[in-house]
């Protein structure tokens, strides 16, 4: 089973070389501190700059440069920073290659709920209605079930939705999914977890072809 900074290692395998990539709140946030050597990414963050770094070392930390969930972050050089207007002209205008986010549920179509608990008070909703509207690649980065044991892949959402038929795949402390037509495809699993125990964790459907390999990180 995955810790959040086994999930955020398996991400970062997704992101290639030239990539503009935007890192929501929560675990996503960590991938940009595995990205493999070797290859030049750009980390975008939604309150305005862009070429975010790894998280400073303690001590090392500048109060005022700081990514979406306030947390403190470094920028590597040549990063730019800008207003929350040319930032979301960026997103909405589909310069970013890759996003990944966090979420509550995600349903074997596709759709993410990641910003509101009916009777829980928010903030608001942020940047992620823009970036699910807006990105051909999103991936999810979650656990695989809430603290009572219940599924977060299911066949529908019962939280509000923040995107419709959007997630292409989900990584989480169990496996690795894609979403397609048929429900959730079985890409990976994670060390030390079976196919059995994935397939009680998952509500919606799961689609199993052939011998499932292990994660690799």
């Amino acid at each position: 089973m995955l810790d959040k900074i086994g999930i955020a290692k398996r991400i970062a395998q997704e992101v290639q070389d030239g990539y503009y990539v935007n890192l929501g709140i929560g675990i996503p946030t960590l991938v940009a501190n595995y990205v493999r050597d070797g290859i030049e990414v750009e980390f975008q963050s939604e309150n305005g700059i862009l070429g975010m770094g790894p998280f400073p070392f303690e001590g090392e930390e500048d109060a005022d440069l700081i990514n979406a969930g306030k947390q403190t972050i470094t920028a590597l050089p040549g990063a730019s920073f800008f207003d929350s207007a040319m930032s979301f002209s960026m997103i909405r205008g589909q310069h970013v290659h890759l996003t990944i986010l966090g979420a509550m549920e995600v349903s074997e179509n596709g759709d993410i709920a990641n910003w509101k608990i009916p009777g829980k008070m928010v903030k608001g909703m942020g940047g992620a209605m823009d970036l699910v509207s807006s990105a051909e690649n999103i991936i999810v980065a979650m656990m695989h079930t809430n603290k009572e044991g219940e599924s977060k892949l299911l066949k529908k959402c019962s939280l509000p939705l923040t995107g419709v038929g959007c997630v292409k795949k989900i990584v989480t402390n169990l496996a690795v999914l894609e979403v397609t037509k048929k429900g959730f495809k079985l890409l990976e699993r994670a060390p030390g977890i079976s196919v059995e125990d994935i397939q009680k964790a998952t509500e919606g459907t799961l689609i199993i072809e052939g011998d499932i390999p292990e994660m690799s990180l």
